[in-house]
């Protein structure tokens, strides 16, 4: 099983041996926290069959994601609570589409929307496993999400997520959002574990794993679709894997208390590089 990785950053040096310096000494990990639309839930695709029973036409997702990007932005800079942001996001989409619906209507859609996606959220296969793993590892777990509190609390439950929690941040009931350091900083906080005993897990690169290493966290990208592989490489003091299957192997190999550190070199096995991805 290959996993991703950034380059090596100054935190992270190669053991030198013959050189007389200190080997590496891998950090500490005691705490794994995930992000959870499109990294645990098939969010994407859960929403674009959403639209599609509801409008009877697959081709909207892009359209919908852009508005919902812009009304996210203003809740994270506090111009707009998640409450007015559903019914504004809906009240823009429709009107995208030339529907000319009044707050009534506007009320009775998201409605539906929402009676619907509930009825279509779906776990990756790769989730339960790693989450089991990283319980079976004896290592706290916490959700991070920007979502609003009790539709992801919902979803957690529905899906049976919660038994793996020991925290749930969520930004609409924080007041801060992903990528600000506070968001990160406050699930270590409240699970008393520092940021550098702290990796952070999620499916954007720039809001949860460059928000998460700026916020002194390990962090990992998940980049499901390949990103990395064709475009936008992840910058250094980032990792990358392709599945959450990948992901105990990597914290194995680069963090003490997670089995047995693998002391690497360059030219080892584990240190093979498959296109800049170790």
């Amino acid at each position: 099983m290959d996993f991703a990785a950034a380059a090596p950053t100054p935190s992270r040096t190669w053991p030198s041996g013959a050189s007389g310096r200190a080997p590496w000494v891998p950090p500490e990990l005691r705490l794994v926290c995930l992000d959870i639309d499109d990294t645990l839930i098939d969010c994407t695709a859960a929403i674009r069959r959403t639209l599609q029973a509801l409008t009877g036409r697959g081709d909207l997702w892009p359209l919908w994601d852009l508005i919902t990007e812009e009304h996210v932005a203003l809740v994270v800079a506090g111009k707009l609570d998640y409450d007015v942001m559903h019914h504004r996001r809906t009240e823009c989409f429709l009107a995208e589409l030339g529907i000319a619906a009044d707050a009534t209507q506007v009320a009775a859609f998201e409605a539906r929307r929402r009676e619907t996606l509930a009825r279509s959220w779906r776990l990756f296969d790769d989730v339960l496993p790693c989450l089991e793993w990283l319980r079976a590892a004896g290592l706290r777990v916490a959700a991070v999400t920007n979502a609003s509190g009790a539709h992801q609390r919902r979803k957690i439950a529905e899906l049976g997520l919660s038994p793996f929690f020991d925290h749930v941040a969520i930004a609409g009931e924080i007041g801060v959002a992903k990528p600000d350091p506070v968001m990160f900083r406050s699930v270590c906080l409240a699970l008393e574990c520092a940021p550098e005993q702290t990796v952070h897990v999620g499916d954007k690169l720039d809001t949860d794993a460059i928000g998460a290493r700026d916020a002194g966290l390990g962090a990992v990208w998940l980049d499901r679709d390949g990103t990395g592989l064709v475009g936008e490489r992840a910058p250094d003091g980032v990792y990358t894997v392709f599945g959450l299957g990948e992901l105990p192997e990597l914290l194995v190999s680069e963090y003490a208390t997670v089995g047995v550190p693998v002391q690497r070199a360059a030219g080892t096995p584990a240190a093979r590089v498959r296109g800049g991805v170790f």
